[in-house]
């Protein structure tokens, strides 16, 4: 039985046949057309390239993927540290020494955007923003504080967000907290 990953294959080789072009010609047209949304590509594909919804849905989404970059397995911190959000580098490098140091079980899921930071189950995520880290936590039965914000308005799946604007503001209560959500969630 094929997986998905080898139908998503074989509907690019057919779409390369089908219509002349690699699928890296194609990914470098969309890039100099200077469209960068999916409807407006795929649109664009059908009017001018004459490309079916399916072909020109298939070609839109790897291209989009192609110039979109992601965390993977090795470096998750590529894509979510890239431009002007390198500089927070030092503080994600901070957080996640603080989680290693906690036990052999942390998984590490890159995310788009953010990475889930998991034991049996998940209990923090860190996310780049534009001058701090978010730091999201899963303590059920804190109190807000100044510190340890409410993640109301943050993500829903969590109870709590610090915004970890230094690498010394990863001291022993935050270091606390941490352990504390990292012990809930095993």
């Amino acid at each position: 039985m094929a997986t998905v990953e080898q139908g998503l294959q074989a509907q690019v080789r057919n779409i390369e046949a089908t219509y002349g072009r690699s699928i890296d010609d194609w990914i470098e047209l969309i890039g100099v057309s200077g469209r960068a949304r999916h409807g407006e590509i795929v649109a664009w594909l059908k009017d001018e390239h004459g490309l079916t919804h399916g072909a020109a849905n298939r070609v839109a989404l790897v291209a989009l993927a192609a110039n979109d970059p992601k965390p993977t397995e090795s470096d998750p911190e590529a894509g979510l540290y890239a431009g002007r959000k390198h500089a927070l580098l030092p503080i994600h490098a901070g957080l996640m020494d603080a989680l290693r140091s906690l036990g052999p079980d942390l998984e590490v899921a890159p995310k788009k955007g953010y990475l889930s930071l998991r034991r049996r189950k998940q209990f923090a995520m860190i996310k780049p923003a534009a001058s701090h880290v978010d730091l999201g936590l899963i303590l059920p039965d804190r109190a807000a504080t100044d510190r340890l914000e409410s993640a109301a308005t943050f993500n829903a799946l969590f109870t709590h967000r610090v915004r970890v604007r230094a690498v010394d503001e990863i001291d022993a209560e935050l270091r606390g907290w941490i352990a504390a959500a990292y012990a809930l969630a095993g």
